[in-house]
């Protein structure tokens, strides 16, 4: 195999056809793949899909586990399989062709001269087709940095990537530690970042390789600070780990006072947008409040557990 690529893929209650789509390109791009199936309602389903397919296994969850907790069991599986790169992808995320081959030159050239968490893709919103960028932790806000629509070969350092089409190597995974289970769902790529970037390892963004991704429930076009950006909207018991898990973060010495302020903001926007102004405001403000309530005394884990 070129490189030894282990594809972990988290499924709940997936949408068959656009997972087909991905599983097939993954194949395709000389991965296997490991679906960490969490209790989905169509299992069947996913198993006719898979029955299909070459390279691709499912390991089934008697429970929603999280996405930390299925994200360790992947990285677990390709540790005792002996492959080099695992390569995380959500259920509805879809590789572009050279999306593997991309992040592993990517990773090999950048290994040289750095130590790298991970790197990662440039992904097209499944709603409109707009392009993504990177992040890093500006004095104001969290600084976007574009690809250059000439340069597709370029690789852009970032502070963190989100965990969907990121590529890590087991070497640096095993150094790192796993993934923090505890938080469940949101957060959990953000925590890993920030643990990595104080031990020092690097993030870099592959301009050249691409997948297409869904936002969330739903995306909203918004104009802030003079530039059009895409601002998804969740489900309102999203919010609740989102700020719950935000709040739990703020407590960890590793996370540095500049991605506490520029997340601050971050939570300020959501809250002004999807609290006053988006419905349901109501069920979604009660969400907030009750995660930022359970961060604060320190709980974790699902919602409605302890």
């Amino acid at each position: 195999m070129n490189g030894r690529v282990l594809a972990i893929v988290v499924s709940y209650n997936p949408k068959i056809g656009p997972l087909k789509r991905a599983l097939k390109s993954l194949e395709a791009q000389d991965c296997d793949v490991l679906v960490v199936d969490n209790a989905s309602n169509n299992l069947a389903d996913l198993h006719t899909l898979v029955a299909g397919l070459q390279r691709t296994i499912v390991a089934e969850q008697s429970r929603n586990v999280g996405l930390g907790a299925a994200h360790n069991l992947g990285f677990r599986h390709a540790q005792a399989q002996g492959y080099e790169y695992a390569l995380i992808l959500d259920q509805d995320s879809i590789p572009l062709e050279g999306m593997v081959a991309a992040l592993l030159t990517a990773h090999r050239v950048k290994a040289k001269g750095h130590q790298v968490s991970a790197v990662g893709v440039t992904y097209l919103n499944a709603d409109n087709g707009s392009e993504s960028f990177f992040v890093r932790f500006g004095a104001l806000k969290f600084a976007r940095q574009y690809c250059a629509s000439k340069d597709r070969d370029q690789c852009i350092e970032a502070d963190f990537l989100i965990s969907s089409g990121s590529l890590v190597s087991l070497e640096s995974f095993n150094t790192i530690g796993a993934m923090d289970e505890a938080l469940f769902i949101d957060h959990v790529d953000t925590e890993w970042f920030l643990r990595a970037r104080h031990a020092g390892y690097k993030a870099f963004g592959v301009c050249n390789a691409v997948m297409q991704h869904g936002l969330g429930e739903n995306t909203h076009r918004v104009s802030i600070g003079g530039r059009q950006r895409n601002v998804p909207q969740h489900k309102p018991f999203r919010y609740y780990y989102i700020f719950r898990n935000s709040v739990l973060l703020y407590k960890r010495g590793y996370a540095s006072a500049l991605w506490k302020w520029n997340d601050l903001q971050r939570l300020a926007m959501i809250a002004i947008m999807f609290g006053l102004f988006t419905q349901p405001r109501l069920g979604n403000l009660k969400m907030m409040m009750h995660g930022i309530w359970d961060g604060l005394r320190g709980k974790s884990g699902p919602l409605g557990e302890g």
